[in-house]
């Protein structure tokens, strides 16, 4: 089982970003799948969740910003980040929702001026 993630970067603030998630090694179609962050000096964060019936949730922080989707077909999941803020800046992760997942190695992403 494996999950890598891709996309991240710096960007301004006010900037988008997209970052990708390729599974292997289990089909994510029947999988929960989550994203969650890592800022400097902070604790490991839940952004958002995509259940495997289609069932979404995302933290109050990024809500109206931030879209989480799915491509069963690739075995990809991706994560639409709008309107990115300063406190954004984190390690982004890609992983199996349940408790004791798989998850991705991470990709940073860094919002600044």
């Amino acid at each position: 089982v494996q999950l890598v993630e891709s996309g991240g970067g710096l960007v301004l603030p006010g900037g988008s970003l997209r970052l990708s998630c390729a599974a292997s090694g289990f089909t994510i179609s029947t999988s929960a799948m989550k994203w969650a962050r890592q800022a400097p000096g902070k604790g490991l964060e839940w952004v958002t969740s995509i259940g495997s019936a289609g069932g979404i949730y995302y933290a109050d922080s990024v809500k109206g910003r931030f879209i989480i989707s799915r491509d069963n077909a690739k075995n990809m999941v991706y994560l639409q980040m709008n309107n990115l803020k300063p406190e954004d800046t984190a390690v982004y992760y890609c992983a199996e929702a349940r408790m004791g997942g798989a998850r991705g190695p991470g990709t940073q992403v860094t919002v600044s001026s």
